[in-house]
């Protein structure tokens, strides 16, 4: 089954101060395929890039994807594409969806912790949960209120919201004493979406408080060092194809597979979307990436190509 999807620009959508919505739909009508809250999807821009962003709408709607982009000051071209090269009725192929910030739909207790455009794959996320008629909460930093994105929607879904301005609150939120409310609780789940310092912190006061089931997806990517056993050289078989190569430090996994004709999607070469996940069937990869749990790590079941190397000789992948 193809993973790209032929799609148009249905609608954009000013959402907050330098963030738009873009509604895209099936060029051909019809549906999309089905999605899970958390999930996000590729956009392949009329610049050559391809980026990844998180679907915001209800993941009960198939016959559209609603994605919001915010104009990155930092852009390197894809959200300044967005902004400034979309138009209504443009053709645009997308990816199916991918999931790696799946939501557990049967927790008794959720919080959702978004900083800035980080609400997206949360707004989904407090959509089904109100749908299933499930408990939580959902807490909302942004500097400003003209930055809040979404801000009208998640009021109008009428459960406790806590709104954090800083330019308001005369400062930025005090994060440990908010996750602090409540009690550790094996059946409470906490999801957390934003810059990476709001999830540096986060992941460090949830494991302080005891709160065990933490959740984050990231947007930038976090510099994971080589391990210090990982291997220089080694040799990648490759079970489908019937073939071996021989990797070097001086090519990353991904190019070396790309350069002997493998057929690899990937998106942004930096270990974040998840583009490249790719089954491992035997060997120990040295995983790089900001995608995987530490469970999924230590499973060695999967690896993400683009930033991953090895600690074995040898390594076997489901290609």
């Amino acid at each position: 089954m193809s993973t790209h999807l032929q799609a148009f620009v249905h609608t954009l959508r000013f959402e907050a101060q330098d963030t738009i919505s873009v509604e895209l739909r099936p060029v051909d009508g019809g549906d999309f395929p089905a999605f899970t809250p958390g999930a996000h999807i590729d956009l392949h821009l009329p610049n050559g890039l391809v980026r990844s962003y998180s679907l915001s709408n209800s993941s009960q709607e198939r016959h559209r994807y609603v994605v919001g982009v915010l104009r990155d000051r930092a852009s390197r071209g894809g959200s300044r594409c967005v902004h400034e090269s979309l138009r209504v009725g443009m053709p645009i192929t997308i990816s199916v969806p991918r999931n790696h910030f799946a939501l557990d739909e049967g927790a008794a207790h959720t919080v959702l912790v978004a900083g800035g455009i980080g609400i997206t794959p949360l707004l989904c996320m407090a959509r089904r949960l109100q749908a299933l008629g499930r408990p939580f909460e959902v807490l909302y930093f942004a500097r400003e209120r003209k930055g809040a994105a979404f801000l009208q929607e998640l009021q109008a879904l009428g459960m406790p919201l806590h709104l954090h301005l800083d330019s308001e609150a005369g400062g930025p939120p005090d994060l440990r004493a908010l996750l602090a409310q409540r009690p550790p609780d094996a059946t409470t789940h906490h999801y957390a979406c934003g810059p990476a310092p709001m999830l540096d912190a986060f992941e460090k006061f949830c494991a302080e408080l005891g709160h065990a089931n933490a959740h984050i997806e990231r947007f930038a990517p976090v510099q994971v060092q080589a391990a210090a056993d990982a291997r220089g050289h080694y040799t990648v078989e490759l079970r489908r194809s019937g073939r071996c190569i021989g990797i070097t430090p001086e090519k990353s996994l991904l190019d070396s597979l790309l350069e002997a004709g493998i057929p690899m999607d990937y998106s942004c070469c930096e270990g974040v979307c998840g583009s490249c996940e790719t089954r491992v069937l035997e060997g120990e990869p040295d995983h790089r990436d900001a995608v995987l749990s530490a469970q999924e790590k230590a499973s060695n079941q999967v690896m993400m190509v683009c930033v991953s190397g090895c600690k074995s000789e040898r390594l076997v992948l489901d290609l």
